[in-house]
């Protein structure tokens, strides 16, 4: 069925070829013989552009679509030669004033042409229109799914944790039980937007790093250095975490002492440089750790929601594994 937009389109398309083909400049008015047979290659060509196109051409049956288009094109001469014009000029003589089929032919194809034309590409737009919203949808399911991994991913690395500290009694367990409970609180509530206000998602970060330093103890050190934000900016939520949980990841399986954790965030221009550093004992392997659901997930969304907007550097040199993240953002 004809949508209203597409309606005034081709009530203005019409309009417009009909003052560019009837319009006699000499005189300033229509030609009203001219007119009537574009009205009538115009009611002709809607055969065309609403039954032989979606019914052969779009269905890429080629040779239908033009047999059908070549009689269509036939009986609209058959019936200028036969019935209109000696109906609008029964008093002239058809051999003296129209030369035959050749120039009826140049009279009715470029207006069947320009309004076939104009309506293929109505109709290659809107398909275009169905596929960039069924490329979001996509996308949006995509990031719905790389997102729901987010939650099981946490739980299963802090529960495990949560499990040894209950073993030995640890008095620090309803302590991290209820750091625990805010993180998850804000994943499963806060953070379900596409993108969320940047200085909200770095007190999570900050919450997230208590967290797990509760876990360290006295084993080492962990440094959260944060630039003062400057404007309001928006970030996808749960980006930045996972590199984190990482680096704690790295240093409590690798090592039981001397754990060092470097975090730092600037911004500058809209632009978010993420850096974080960890070490680990030597012989230790990361290749468990780097290739995890939680960084491919990581890497999967930031293509997915900053295609050519991020730079990611993962390199493992020294007996330490440095992260680096810079963002394109946008102000909120």
């Amino acid at each position: 069925m004809i949508s209203k937009k597409e309606l005034l389109f081709q009530i203005v398309l019409h309009i417009l070829v009909l003052l560019f083909f009837s319009f006699e400049r000499h005189t300033g008015s229509i030609v009203v013989h001219r007119a009537i047979f574009l009205l009538f290659y115009a009611l002709a060509t809607v055969a065309i552009t609403y039954y032989l196109m979606p019914k052969f051409l779009y269905k890429k049956k080629y040779w239908q679509f033009f047999l059908g288009a070549g009689m269509v094109v036939a009986m609209i001469i058959t019936i200028e030669e036969t019935v209109l014009e000696p109906l609008i000029f029964p008093n002239t003589k058809r051999a003296d004033t129209f030369p035959g089929i050749y120039i009826s032919l140049l009279g009715v194809l470029p207006v069947m042409f320009i309004l076939s034309g104009c309506k293929f590409g109505w109709d290659a737009l809107k398909k275009q229109a169905q596929i960039d919203e069924l490329e979001t949808t996509i996308q949006e399911s995509e990031l719905q799914f790389l997102r729901s991994q987010i939650n099981p991913h946490f739980l299963f690395n802090n529960l495990n944790n949560l499990y040894s500290y209950a073993l030995q009694e640890s008095p620090k367990t309803p302590e991290i039980i209820l750091e625990m409970s805010g993180v998850l609180r804000y994943m499963l509530y806060e953070s379900k937007e596409q993108f969320v206000p940047l200085k909200k998602e770095l007190e999570q970060l900050g919450n997230f790093i208590r967290l797990y330093k509760l876990q360290i103890e006295d084993r080492g050190e962990v440094r959260f250095d944060v630039d003062k934000i400057e404007g309001e900016y928006k970030i996808a939520p749960l980006i930045l975490i996972v590199f984190i949980e990482n680096a704690f990841k790295h240093s409590q399986s690798g090592q039981s002492s001397d754990i060092e954790i470097d975090i730092s965030v600037k911004l500058s221009n809209a632009t978010l440089e993420f850096s974080c550093k960890n070490n680990y004992e030597p012989g230790f392997s990361l290749d468990s750790v780097a290739k995890g659901i939680g960084l491919k997930n990581v890497r999967k969304r930031l293509e997915l929601l900053y295609p050519k907007k991020h730079v990611l550097k993962i390199e493992e040199a020294d007996n330490s594994y440095n992260v680096f993240l810079r963002l394109e953002l946008e102000k909120v």
